[in-house]
């Protein structure tokens, strides 16, 4: 049995058809550039058959780089009828620190929008190799510390904001809650890393298990680590495992996929928290690969993915 065989079925077609049209998954594409511009294309092709949403608006800000970095990019998402300070959500989009963009996940931030009646503030961040650590997580905190600061000029509760990210996007979710911690920052309600890259070391027996899938295996993971450390050891913002203090973080809901490499590592870090007095709901999704309710969004098992995070969500917000 290999580990597509554990893959669920209504998942697994889709998978087959992505990899169909890219032979060998992401890293089946060596040059970054290109790789960048499928997975956009790609991306932005599986959300261009959605109609307009006219309940949601958005607009770009920019938040002033630090020491001379560049400005960070925020792009706002407001439900068009909002009145008042809503609650808010910071969100990070993922790509493994090389890809992604804020573009990309629009339609994810549209919904969640929509669906919760809430404000969202997606993050954009500098991608290695050509910006390696620390410029992602520096970048996401600066973002999120200035929407903290004109929360009432954009409609946010500022006492109810939380921060989302999926893969990557969860693991700076994680590190800019450290930070903020760190730092006497921002007071995130709650944190919902989703599937979250969080361990540089690649030693969990899931990380040895998954390589074959397509969708973020092994391989594909250590590249991207070598690209975002640039040659330096990970401290506890770059890879949160190496954390070895965890209380006084937000509440949190993590969940990842039972055919996802990061599932162990994410395990780990889930028992850790509540150890350290930080409730913290982790499910594993049997039959889902890596970021499967995207590239499978019809399948049952897609819907009740999300149907268990906009419970947590909501939870969270009503708390």
């Amino acid at each position: 049995m290999t580990e597509r065989d554990n893959i669920d079925p209504q998942s697994r077609e889709p998978l087959e058809g992505l990899l169909a049209f890219m032979p060998g998954g992401f890293n089946g594409i060596p040059d970054i550039d290109t790789r960048r511009e499928t997975v956009a294309e790609l991306l932005l092709s599986m959300g261009a058959n959605q109609p307009v949403n006219l309940n949601v608006t958005h607009e770009d800000h920019f938040a002033s780089g630090e020491d001379g970095t560049p400005d960070v990019l925020v792009r706002i998402y407001k439900p068009v009828n909002a009145q008042g300070n809503l609650p808010g959500l910071i969100y990070i989009h993922g790509g493994g620190m090389i890809l992604g963009s804020i573009a990309g996940e629009q339609a994810t931030c549209i919904s969640i929008c929509e669906r919760l009646g809430i404000v969202v503030a997606s993050v954009d961040y500098r991608k290695s190799p050509e910006n390696p650590y620390p410029a992602a997580p520096d970048d996401c905190y600066q973002g999120a510390s200035w929407v903290f600061a004109n929360a009432a000029k954009l409609g946010m509760d500022s006492e109810n904001i939380g921060i989302y990210g999926g893969s990557a996007g969860g693991g700076l979710a994680i590190a800019v809650a450290l930070m903020a911690r760190d730092r006497s920052g921002p007071k995130f309600k709650y944190m919902m890393p989703i599937y979250p890259m969080i361990d540089d070391r690649n030693v969990t027996h899931s990380a040895h298990e998954v390589t074959e899938v397509g969708i973020w295996d092994r391989a594909g993971n250590l590249e991207a680590w070598e690209c975002y450390l640039g040659g330096k050891p990970a401290d506890q913002y770059a890879a949160p495992t190496r954390a070895t203090d965890l209380t006084n973080l937000p509440p949190a809901f993590i969940d990842v996929g039972q055919v996802d490499m990061f599932r162990d590592e994410d395990f780990d870090f889930a028992m850790r928290l509540n150890q350290a007095g930080v409730p913290c709901e982790f499910r594993v999704n049997p039959g889902a690969f890596h970021a499967s309710e995207t590239f499978a969004p019809e399948a049952d098992l897609s819907k009740r993915i999300w149907a268990a995070r906009y419970e947590a969500l909501q939870r969270f917000i009503d708390a």
